[in-house]
């Protein structure tokens, strides 16, 4: 058995925002009170969680991006997220300052820079053509294992007990849930309980099914690259920078040849989706990257370990390069061994999590958490424990519930969410 937060959470960027799309502003609520808890968890941990808040920049070099990003950002102010300010000029007075480490309560809402020369003045390391950078301020990330220790601890102190083994059987009878049977090391353990939660990220799926229960969730496999940027080409206070635009990667004529000549590589000539993104890791002396671009992924049966496309590194190396030129170094001999790791986002199709009561009483979920587990984490925990004690629930709760896939009106906005994977 593999001790907490080894199977995906692990593999985390570790990040959150408060910037989320509708319809409607169950998102915004979630994280944003997910936030405050995290927030007060810092302040009381004496800040083991290492939290920031530098934020979420989302750059294009395409007007009709920048058309939309004004657009949708405008949208998801107006859905609690924070106000815009939109910045024309170079040197607005009115762009807030922000500190690379700590978190500054003030910080809310997003800056709109509209221009080459206001996101040149802000951000002189991207590329010349960009036009528009969105700059989410209530967003930045923390250490996904500091907060699952203090969390860890905090449950002990209140009395937890930590069972290491695998599930093997969830009983039930004509009340619902009995009990619960684990291989553990010294052998099969029952656990007598009226109550389960399935919290078993890319696995619940399979352990709803130990229940009864058919989940709607997909898994995908995302890969994160730890890559040593020791030119310093990013800096190392930059915010979580992410790149709107499709990008058809540069190849020499001689590359391309090269590519056309062998069919299972002719997907690297085709232009790729939106959505490469890059963080700095550590502190002033480091020099890592977590870099990410889910270019190719598909739902697929988990398995552990994952296996990775050795191509990996330097499709996603290429494709932050668009945003990022000065990367363009690293592909001319001068880089270093990056490490690939990843883990699966466990997702509903409009990728929305799954949190409460199913139809097998006292069998409850807190699932299908996509790329965001970390971030929602808290306020999704605070929505499932008002479940399970019958206290009142947040009006959100039921557009997280497995329930709202009976709702008529929620059915009908289906079509119009767009997924909020970034």
């Amino acid at each position: 058995p593999l001790p907490p937060l080894s199977l995906t959470s692990d593999k985390s960027t570790e990040c959150y925002r408060n910037w989320w799309p509708g319809p409607g502003d169950a998102m915004v609520r979630l994280m944003n009170r997910s936030i405050d808890l995290l927030e007060e968890l810092e302040s009381a941990s004496g800040g083991r969680l290492h939290l920031n808040r530098r934020g979420y920049a989302y750059a294009t070099a395409e007007r009709a991006c920048a058309t939309e990003l004004e657009r949708s950002a405008a949208e998801v102010a107006g859905l609690g997220a924070g106000e815009l300010r939109i910045h024309r000029v170079a040197g607005d007075p009115h762009y807030p300052a922000r500190a690379a480490d700590g978190f500054d309560p003030a910080l809310t809402g997003a800056d709109l820079l509209l221009g080459r020369a206001a996101v040149r003045d802000r951000f002189p390391y991207l590329a010349d053509d960009v036009v528009a950078v969105l700059h989410a301020r209530r967003c930045g990330w923390l250490s996904a294992q500091q907060l699952g220790m203090v969390l860890l601890e905090r449950a002990r102190e209140a009395g937890a007990r930590l069972l290491r083994g695998k599930v093997a059987s969830i009983r039930t009878d004509g009340g619902g849930v009995s009990g619960v049977d684990v291989e553990a090391a010294g052998g099969r353990v029952h656990v007598a309980t009226r109550s389960v939660v399935d919290a078993a990220g890319p696995l619940a799926r399979e352990l709803g099914r130990l229940a009864g229960i058919d989940l709607p969730l997909v898994n995908e496999l995302h890969a994160i690259v730890t890559f040593d940027d020791y030119l310093r080409v990013v800096p190392r206070d930059a915010p979580l920078l992410v790149w709107c635009d499709p990008v058809e990667l540069a190849w020499t004529d001689e590359e391309r040849r090269g590519l056309e000549a062998e069919p299972e590589l002719s997907w690297l000539l085709a232009p790729l989706p939106a959505g490469a993104h890059l963080r700095p890791e550590g502190g002033e002396a480091s020099t890592r990257l977590l870099m990410l671009w889910g270019h190719h992924a598909e739902p697929c049966e988990p398995t552990f370990p994952p296996r990775f496309d050795p191509l990996h590194p330097e499709v996603v190396l290429r494709g932050l390069s668009r945003m990022v030129p000065a990367l363009g170094a690293y592909l001319r001999g001068a880089m270093r061994r990056p490490f690939v790791d990843g883990g699966y986002y466990c997702k509903t199709r409009e990728n929305r999590l799954l949190v409460g009561p199913t139809a097998v009483a006292g069998f409850h979920v807190l699932c299908g958490l996509s790329g965001y587990g970390i971030m929602a984490s808290l306020g999704a925990a605070e929505v499932l424990g008002a479940h399970l004690v019958g206290a009142p629930l947040p009006p959100y709760a039921r557009e997280l519930s497995l329930a709202r896939y009976q709702d008529p009106e929620y059915l009908a906005r289906l079509p119009a969410m767009g997924g909020g994977q970034l």
